[in-house]
């Protein structure tokens, strides 16, 4: 079933429900899809009798599980992201990709005159993995030579990116990058990570425009220009399941410990502004999700450095090879 314009696939969580025995489910939803879950327990209440508990926890991405919720439910349906390769706790949790109905076509034709290269790799998001054939074959008829990149072993359909992972953009040879969706991370990130031009063409809104990096590159560039001095840094793991970089975390302290740094390992759930407020350091580095140093620029109570840019700042890295960071796999 479509719910304005996204098929939340109610059918199938009904038959997983009936084929499991399911009588406690939990529904876990990213940010732009909450405000649909009471109308989704309900249908699900109605056709099953089961009882739903909704987490009204953030969520970030497939990496992002409510552990605490998967404890207290039969099964989790876990919506608007594909499963990633770590995560194991798939065998409790059934992700529901929310695949989006909007035609792509339309923007795929805007965005041809804009495209100077003739070697292009589309790239997206799990909500349009299964248009990107159907735009392949649209650039194809006009003249361009169409590849869709395989990413590596976290990336479960190929051309999907995800905000910390561009290795579908990586792994093919192009000349320049199309890339279908909204938003402006992920393009921005493919574009730093490879060096060549993305064009997003966004199906919701019917335009298309490059993807330009200028002004979060100026922004990371003023992070790291305060954390030059810095002498005590705090360096933040998630504990979330798709999220935990300890071994990253130590290898970085280890790093600063070698440059005459101090450096301490802060562990928590939920990496917030407000959660690090009492931690008196001079900056901070975030081995937990990529997106948050970029997101959230500006908020933190000292600095917040990914861990490319704390290499920057110790000088184990030029300038000049700044990149964002990833989580990546085999």
């Amino acid at each position: 079933m479509a719910v304005e314009g996204f098929d939340f696939q109610i059918e199938r969580i009904v038959s997983i429900i009936r084929d499991t025995g399911a009588r406690v489910i939990g529904l876990q939803f990213p940010e732009g899809f909450k405000r649909r879950s009471p109308v989704i327990a309900a249908q699900l209440e109605a056709a099953t009798d089961v009882d739903v508990i909704i987490s009204g926890n953030p969520c970030f991405g497939a990496c992002d599980l409510d552990v605490a919720l998967l404890d207290k439910v039969d099964v989790l349906f876990h919506f608007g992201h594909a499963p990633l390769d770590d995560n194991a706790l798939q065998d409790k949790v059934y992700f529901i990709e929310v695949r989006s109905g909007v035609d792509v076509s339309d923007v795929v034709r805007k965005a041809l005159p804009e495209l100077s290269g003739h070697r292009i790799c589309l790239l997206t998001t799990v909500q349009h993995v299964h248009k990107l054939e159907d735009a392949c074959r649209i650039l194809e008829a006009c003249g361009k030579e169409c590849v869709i990149g395989h990413g590596d072993s976290k990336i479960a359909y190929p051309g999907q990116v995800l905000g910390c992972n561009f290795s579908a953009g990586r792994r093919e040879e192009c000349d320049e990058y199309l890339y279908i969706g909204s938003g402006e991370f992920h393009p921005m990130g493919v574009a730093l990570a490879t060096g060549k031009n993305v064009l997003i063409a966004d199906p919701f809104v019917n335009e298309v425009r490059r993807a330009d990096y200028s002004r979060v590159l100026r922004q990371r560039s003023a992070v790291i220009a305060k954390s030059l001095d810095a002498q005590v840094f705090g360096i933040v793991v998630s504990s979330k399941p798709g999220q935990e970089r300890m071994q990253l975390a130590r290898q970085l302290k280890e790093m600063a410990l070698r440059h005459d740094r101090n450096a301490h390992i802060l562990i928590m759930d939920l990496v917030t502004p407000d959660q690090l407020l009492q931690f008196k350091v001079d900056a901070f580095v975030n081995t937990a999700c990529p997106r948050l140093a970029i997101d959230e620029v500006g908020r933190f109570s000292a600095p917040m450095l990914t861990p490319q840019e704390f290499e920057i700042v110790l000088g184990e890295r030029d300038w000049e090879s700044l990149v964002f960071d990833e989580i990546t796999g085999d």
